[in-house]
């Protein structure tokens, strides 16, 4: 764990590097600092009315579906076995809320990590929320699992909606009162150059002025799998970095913390598909769920 803490922090240093090296900013964002970044509001929230109605509008998600019971949606009934999302989701919200983040990406250094998972608990994680509203979109479109690990079936994908060919407000579905997901129904043509394109780059602009979401939180490529990331992460606040345990490398983490040490902040990593919970690390649930 200390490596790893070490490795964050060069990552850190690292970034502030870049940003006194540049002061260009992505149009998603306006980064003036490190860890702090300020988000570019380019236009007014919606009024507080008609944003209710539109997140009202959207299609819930099929809540009966077994795949919300049988792949390891720890979060999906709450409880104990929700805890450590629970506890995840609380410390994002301390840094978000300190260096008034929006866009909070998903990453990997390899696949199989269990990003996609994590994103997915999350997501019920924050419906438990109300008083934020949170978008979660998949933007791994070489090989987009999310709609597929919770057994959500979707006429169109995210790519429809990037290229303007599907209102995001027909395609999202609702989890909650405050949580609304973009899925994919299949791979996407061209995801690298898609994904670097200013036209997604606008229509997530546009999907942020129209439901002013708190957050937005991406689930992106593994960075060490292909080239997909690398035009759109500088557009993010942050990451955060899902590794698995016994499985990825420290010499895969590093690789991956130097990378987006050049194009954003990183604001964690997590440690996945742990066998060993005790000690420090450990969560002691029997005195509040016994």
């Amino acid at each position: 764990m200390d490596r790893l803490q070490v490795a964050i922090e060069r990552a850190r240093k690292q970034r502030a590097e870049v940003l006194k090296e540049s002061a260009g900013a992505g149009p998603l964002t306006d980064v003036s600092s490190v860890p702090a970044a300020t988000p570019r509001r380019e236009t007014e929230a919606p009024a507080p009315s008609s944003r209710d109605a539109l997140w009202a509008s959207l299609k819930p998600i099929d809540a009966e579906a077994p795949e919300l019971r049988n792949n390891r949606m720890m979060s999906y009934k709450g409880g104990a076995q929700a805890a450590p999302y629970d506890l995840l989701r609380t410390r994002m919200l301390h840094q978000i809320r300190q260096n008034n983040w929006r866009y909070i990406g998903v990453v990997s250094p390899t696949a199989e990590c269990g990003k996609t998972t994590a994103a997915a608990n999350l997501a019920f994680a924050f419906s438990n929320h109300p008083e934020l509203r949170m978008i979660l979109l998949d933007l791994d479109l070489r090989r987009p699992s999310l709609a597929r690990i919770m057994g959500q079936k979707v006429e169109h994908g995210m790519q429809d909606v990037l290229r303007g060919q599907t209102d995001f407000a027909d395609h999202a579905r609702r989890l909650g009162d405050n949580v609304a997901i973009g899925y994919n129904n299949g791979p996407a043509r061209n995801p690298s150059e898609l994904l670097q394109s200013n036209q997604t780059e606008e229509q997530i602009a546009a999907i942020t002025r129209r439901f002013d979401p708190d957050l937005m939180l991406i689930d992106l490529p593994p960075m060490m799998s292909t080239d997909d990331n690398y035009g759109f992460l500088s557009k993010v606040d942050a990451v955060l970095l899902m590794v698995a345990a016994e499985q990825s490398s420290n010499d895969q983490i590093e690789v991956a913390l130097r990378h987006l040490g050049d194009l954003t902040t990183v604001m964690g990593i997590v440690l996945n598909k742990c066998r060993h919970f005790g000690g420090a690390y450990g969560y002691d649930n029997k005195y509040y769920y016994s």
